[in-house]
């Protein structure tokens, strides 16, 4: 076996220091073998369902000018690599290993002596073999790496979460609403139910979540279709950028829904209560209800309003 394919397949360590800077030789800190139980992966046999889910990362860091004294704060601890992993994991639910490794290997890089990251995952659970994804990434300049957004010096935007009954949806008075909400400058994202038809019924549980997740987004679509302003928006990126650059959205629930690692309670079917929880997602500063109940439990302003009414209480 030659080196290339020996080193292939080798241990991330052998790898790092196989390629690593002879006249310049930094330490290394590495994790072997790390199994975490984790729900992952674009198929829908892997929604639902846990699988076993291996770490291989090695860590080379800029030695420390100073005597280390055996202080475990001028070090890089193993914790920060470990700790890395489980925020990721936390963060959302994933589809891809690919954008695990790379949000891990970003997450390390934030440390100060982190210099370079071997990143290797791999499912164990897939088939008779382990499937997996290796990365290198180094700090800028000293080769590929993940390009990190601008920091937003005004912070985040908190939107106003705007829910529209069916009712709300059809009135004449809309455009004249929506005109109010622009006009009070805040970022504005707006949530609809499902059309007053019944949905397809399902046998299985998941099915009919998907179903009655999709017959939302079918109505935020002739939401859209009554105004040009109401963009449908499925992704925290999409809706995070559309925020800060004052576009108004309607949220299609799907994907947020089902890639939670902590999803909501509520059922799709119970609209108003599942855009209580997007409301609690995304920071809202507070909450416009048209033509429904107010939602129980809210942990900031509701405001509630009859269609009658909405045009002079915006």
């Amino acid at each position: 076996m030659n080196d290339e394919i020996r080193l292939a397949f080798a241990h991330p360590s052998a790898r790092a220091e196989a390629t690593g800077d002879t006249s310049a030789p930094r330490d290394r800190i590495s994790l072997r073998d790390y199994v975490v139980e984790v729900e992952i992966g674009a198929f829908q046999s892997e929604r639902g369902a846990t699988q076993r889910v291996r770490f291989n990362i090695v860590v080379e860091v800029r030695p420390d000018p100073g005597p280390v004294d055996d202080d475990v704060d001028r070090i890089l601890s193993y914790d920060a690599i470990t700790e890395a992993i489980a925020a990721e994991l936390s963060s959302e639910r994933l589809n891809l290993l690919e954008t695990l490794a790379e949000r891990i290997a970003e997450h390390i890089l934030a440390e100060p002596l982190a210099m370079r990251v071997f990143v290797r995952i791999e499912k164990l659970d897939r088939g008779p073999g382990a499937l997996g994804v290796e990365i290198v990434r180094s700090r800028a300049g000293e080769g590929p790496r993940l390009a990190q957004a601008a920091p937003d010096d005004d912070g985040a935007p908190t939107p106003v979460v705007v829910y529209l009954s069916n009712a709300a949806i059809a009135a004449p008075d809309l455009p004249l609403w929506l005109d109010r909400l622009q006009a009070r400058g805040q970022p504005v994202v707006l949530c609809v139910g499902p059309a007053d038809v019944a949905a397809p019924q399902s046998q299985g549980a998941m099915a009919q979540r998907r179903i009655d997740l999709l017959a939302i987004e079918q109505n935020a679509w002739v939401l859209a279709g009554r105004d040009a302003r109401c963009i449908v928006t499925g992704t925290r990126t999409e809706i995070d950028w559309a925020m800060k650059h004052d576009q108004m959205t309607v949220w299609a629930p799907s994907k947020i829904v089902l890639d939670a690692v902590d999803g909501p309670s509520a059922s799709p079917r119970d609209a108003l209560a599942l855009a209580l929880w997007f409301a609690g997602q995304v920071d809202a500063a507070r909450m416009v209800v048209i033509g429904t109940e107010a939602p129980d439990g809210a942990d900031f302003p509701v405001q509630v309003l009859r269609p009658e009414d909405a045009a002079d209480a915006l």
